[in-house]
């Protein structure tokens, strides 16, 4: 029993430490702890935006063209919203891109 209090207080100091060297560091809005970091990450988030607005500017093009060809417009015209929903994703990337790109030159 006389070891208990060294006992109790050992695990304490231990728990303490865990967590003061566990705490992890400052995160920002990009979750990256420096501005070229976060350029980085801007700049590839717009590329993979860029890459990921083909397959819906593509699938409109063919709805749209399908929907001439059978004289549906309503396909037609679900293509024409699919493609416009494309550019806004291709738009949003060449943004991002040309941030990212911007907080590059400006951090040198």
């Amino acid at each position: 029993m006389k070891n208990l209090p060294f006992f109790l207080a050992a695990v304490g100091i231990g728990l303490a430490a865990f967590f003061v060297l566990n705490t992890p560091g400052a995160e920002y809005a990009t979750g990256s702890d420096t501005v070229e970091g976060a350029a980085r990450k801007t700049a590839n988030w717009g590329s993979k935006a860029r890459v990921g607005s083909v397959a819906p500017k593509v699938k409109g093009k063919v709805k749209q063209a399908f929907g001439r060809a059978t004289g549906n417009p309503d396909l037609a015209d679900e293509g024409l919203g699919e493609q416009a929903v494309g550019q806004l994703k291709d738009a949003a990337g060449t943004v991002a891109q040309a941030a990212g790109q911007t907080i590059h030159d400006l951090n040198r």
